[in-house]
């Protein structure tokens, strides 16, 4: 795993805030529950919508159908912001991370991820793995991994921060 450098921001930071260790970030990435995958369609215009991921070996993983309009507009331009943290104003940790998906299609990692969509959100989430596919019910999902680029934090509550992690 990379080891980013922190920037924060004295702009948009209150006075004495400080960046939060990269270790505390991952912890939150590894933590959060939903993330929301913004990707551009092939006409320039946005698409956005949430989904579940999963952070393993320095990356967020997700997964969607083939035909989904994500999985389309990827095969077109692979960059992605993935956001999570919380609705509220002055509380919380908001992370923003940018990055490019790249299709993951081994069987051996697939398990590895699949097990770990399992411990994270139950059985609900139990995934078969076969030819390069997570296979659920009756359909399968083609997987996602997004290597951080660069990583943008922001503080909610005093003391308000703006943190960005740039991976070199």
């Amino acid at each position: 795993m990379r080891t980013p450098r922190a920037e924060l921001d004295p702009r948009y930071s209150s006075a004495g805030a400080v960046a939060p260790d990269w270790a505390e970030t991952e912890a939150l990435l590894a933590a959060a529950e939903l993330f929301w995958i913004s990707t551009v369609r092939p006409d320039g215009r946005p698409h956005v919508t949430p989904l579940p991921a999963v952070w393993a070996d320095g990356a967020l993983h997700f997964c969607t159908g083939p035909g989904e309009r994500k999985a389309r507009n990827l095969a077109e331009n692979p960059h992605v912001a993935l956001t999570t943290g919380t609705n509220i104003w002055n509380k919380g940790y908001d992370l923003v991370v940018e990055g490019v998906a790249e299709r993951v299609a081994d069987d051996g990692t697939l398990r590895e991820l699949a097990a770990a969509w399992e411990a994270k959100y139950g059985s609900f989430w139990h995934f078969e793995v076969r030819d390069g596919h997570f296979h659920h019910g009756p359909g399968d999902a083609v997987v996602f991994s997004v290597a951080p680029e660069t990583v943008f934090g922001f503080g909610k509550g005093e003391p308000f921060s703006q943190t960005r992690w740039r991976f070199e």
